[in-house]
């Protein structure tokens, strides 16, 4: 039912929606209101899902037929912001 490709672009968007709320909602809030529960509430959802990613990233490497700089792409995007959806639009969109 769910293929491992389907399993990668759904945790691609939850970690690139995650890390947007974290940068750019739960740090704000954390230093200029000086209440971190925000951070503490999003980080371990946010971990969990980049290591997924990242796991997830090597094991489709081979289906998916990757060069070395694709990869290289796929793995940068995850620290950057909204990088997962680029990522969505130049690889994953288009295999389906």
């Amino acid at each position: 039912m769910f293929s491992l490709l389907n399993i990668f672009r759904i945790v691609a968007f939850l970690e690139g929606v995650s890390y947007i709320l974290l940068l750019f909602i739960a740090t704000p809030i954390k230093y200029l209101s000086g209440d971190p529960q925000y951070v503490k509430l999003l980080g371990m959802p946010h971990g969990i899902l980049f290591i997924l990613y990242i796991i997830l990233a090597f094991m489709i490497k081979p289906e998916l037929k990757w060069t070395n700089k694709q990869f290289g792409t796929v793995l940068l995007a995850s620290i950057i912001p909204f990088g997962t959806f680029y990522i969505e639009r130049k690889y994953l969109r288009t295999t389906t």
